[in-house]
């Protein structure tokens, strides 16, 4: 009976010392998931920033019950998530230093909330990412990246594309000699479709700043094979993401981009521009013109797939600032030769050009426009007159006057009616600018029309039946420039007295002797 009354006590005595202890866990595990709940809203972020919650929250990444652990990770993740300031006071409260220590030693659910507060730290500055680096996280997150769970790899390789992103490069090289890379081409092999998504995304954030991070990419053994696979993927983020990363690599010079080509990138890319989603269009539509622009040989691998039409398609589909890739891409194969600004003609290219000069966009739109229309007219007389039968000079002289035109717009605009001009062999394409232009424009115009009007007969007879021989009597140009040269070299193609007979005070001397004359037909009536 002693016993039995002894065993009775001490069980009474043990819960009634464990039950402060386990009153106390509830509150913790309460306050900390109600914490966590009011920080996914955005509307009490102020309320628990004024109430010190930082403070509170800290102690409790060192909590011995690890759902405690987890919720103040996820909590602190979504203070830092909504705001640099907020961000800024986990660094400055010494945080990090513990989130990192426990993406080595805990479970794979705090590991994936650590790795959440680490990346919206990051993803707010250079500053805080370096603050990130600094606390020793890239080798932790690195090393989550050969975790079995792809969720734990997915988190990872988030906070790492979130490092990488900034315009500082030397926060992605970093990255890239922490050992990243090769582990990311890993991830994006994987079956997980999420994961290979944030791995194209870092991939593409380090290659996009320098040669040698491009170079680093490439060289890493199945990266660009691997990622041109999934241009064809079902999934259209991914689709999104990895045209974005393959730009980014090809956009440094001609070896990366014909590494790129040689992967086969042709002709699924050009798919992708009738891609149901617009991202995906358009990040395939940037993808080709980095490409473009590197190298005579690698527009022609485009054209040999039928790239300008592909992108003349693209562009007809297409409205405003998304337009800018396929315009710069058509400029880019146009510029390289005769042959392949004539692929881009026949393509009927010029449609959708003078469509983006004309319409309602933004003024780099209109820019681009005008400068692809010059690299498509400049080679030839045989490429300016395609041209000048859409109209372009007259199209491109209208924006270049027009006050509501940007300073960059206009020189492009200017640029590209010079070049047109210069190879145009045909005076019925000069005699509207004639008309119309403006200085400094109309001086080249007129220079052309000379230099026509010097040897083909027709001509000079069209420019005297049309106004053109009329208007330019009436320009004020100062004597012994060069508009007033071509004036002169223009009038002494003509017979003296029909110049004299366009000249405007003889005209007004014509229509005086008109308006004071009687007419016969009264005179012999009375």
């Amino acid at each position: 009976v002693s016993t039995q009354s002894t065993w009775g006590f001490q069980k009474t005595m043990s819960r009634a010392l464990n039950a402060p202890f386990e009153k106390f866990q509830s509150a913790r595990v309460k306050f900390v998931t109600t914490v966590a709940d009011l920080a996914s809203k955005p509307q009490h972020i102020e309320a628990l920033h004024a109430a010190d919650v930082m403070s509170l929250l800290r102690p409790l990444l060192l909590d011995n019950v690890p759902n405690i652990q987890e919720s103040a990770a996820i909590a602190l993740g979504r203070l830092a998530n909504h705001s640099e300031d907020l961000a800024s006071d986990i660094v400055a409260n010494d945080i990090l230093p513990h989130l990192v220590l426990s993406l080595s030693q805990q479970n794979r659910s705090y590991k994936k909330a650590a790795a959440y507060v680490l990346r919206s730290v990051a993803k707010h500055s250079e500053h805080l990412a370096q603050c990130v680096i600094n606390a020793g996280a890239l080798e932790s997150l690195v090393s989550c990246l050969e975790e079995f769970d792809p969720e734990v790899k997915e988190v990872a390789a988030l906070a790492l594309g979130y490092i990488a992103k900034h315009n500082n490069p030397s926060l992605a090289l970093q990255v890239a000699d922490a050992g990243a890379v090769p582990l990311l081409i890993l991830c994006v092999q994987e079956p997980n479709v999420p994961l290979k998504k944030v791995a194209a995304t870092a991939i593409g954030e380090i290659a996009k700043h320098t040669e040698e991070l491009a170079h680093r990419v490439a060289d890493t053994e199945g990266a660009i094979k691997n990622l041109t696979l999934l241009i064809a993927h079902p999934d259209k983020h991914l689709k999104k993401q990895v045209c974005a990363c393959l730009a980014n690599i090809a956009k440094h010079n001609e070896e990366l981009a014909v590494t790129v080509t040689e992967a086969d990138i042709f002709p699924k890319v050009l798919y992708c521009l009738k891609d149901s989603d617009p991202q995906v269009r358009r990040n395939a539509a940037n993808c080709i013109r980095e490409i473009a622009k590197q190298s005579s040989e690698l527009a022609n691998i485009i054209v040999h797939y039928g790239g300008p039409g592909a992108i003349v398609d693209y562009l007809n589909h297409t409205t405003g600032v998304a337009k800018l890739p396929g315009i710069m891409t058509l400029g880019f194969i146009a510029g390289f030769d005769e042959s392949l600004a004539m692929s881009v003609i026949v393509s009927e290219g010029i449609p959708p050009l003078c469509e983006a000069l004309t319409a309602g966009n933004e003024d780099h739109v209109k820019a681009a426009a005008s400068w692809s229309l010059g690299q498509l007219g400049r080679h030839s007389p045989q490429h300016a007159k395609p041209l000048c039968d859409k109209n372009v000079p007259s199209l491109l002289l209208g924006v270049f006057i027009s006050q509501d035109s940007s300073e960059d717009l206009k020189n492009q605009a200017k640029r590209a009616v010079k070049s047109i001009i210069r190879v145009t062999q045909e005076i019925d394409s000069l005699i509207p600018l004639v008309n119309t232009a403006q200085p400094p424009i109309i001086k080249y115009v007129l220079e052309k029309c000379a230099m026509i009007l010097e040897k083909n007969v027709k001509a000079k007879k069209k420019f005297a039946q049309s106004s053109a021989l009329l208007t330019i009597q009436e320009i004020k140009a100062t004597p012994g420039s060069k508009l007033k040269a071509a004036i002169e070299k223009i009038n002494l193609l003509y017979p003296p007295d029909i110049v004299d007979h366009y000249k405007p005070e003889v005209v007004t001397s014509l229509l005086n002797k008109i308006t004071q004359s009687r007419p016969l037909c009264l005179l012999i009536h009375f």
